[in-house]
Order: structure tokens, then sequence, then C-alpha cells
């Protein structure tokens, strides 16, 4: 699995289902997406508090080189 995301982005995930459900009609469609919406809502909730627990699990942030020089 490749690095986890920021919370940023499963913010974005769920504003584009929010709008994509106000352009539809209502009904099973429109009740879709914004269940999906909430769904990265809840998930950027669960990473801020992961990374707030573990913030060398930040992706948000560039590492610091002279933390961890490479070895050749």
């Amino acid at each position: 699995m490749g690095p986890m995301k920021a919370a940023a982005e499963y913010r974005k995930h769920a504003e584009e289902c929010q709008v994509l459900a106000k352009q539809m009609p209502e009904g099973e469609q429109c009740r879709q997406l914004l269940e999906m919406a909430r769904t990265w809502d809840n998930l950027a909730a669960d990473r801020e508090k992961l990374v707030q627990n573990h913030p060398e699990l930040d992706t948000s942030k560039k590492p610091n080189e002279a933390q961890a020089p490479s070895r050749i």
C-alpha cells in the first residue's frame, strides 16, 4: 500500500461529493453521494487523530533530511 493521504485530500473528496449531490435530483444517487461525503469527512477526522498521536505519519510535511541521512 502506498503512503497515507493527508486529511486535506480526504476533505477535498468530501467536498466534491457534496457538490455533485447538490447537482442531482433527490433520490438514491444523491443520498449515496452524501453518504460518501460523510465517509470522506470521517476518514479525514480519523487521519487527523492518527497524525496527532503519531506525528511521524504526517505526509503533509517533507521529511527532514538532516534527521535521516541516507546510507549508500
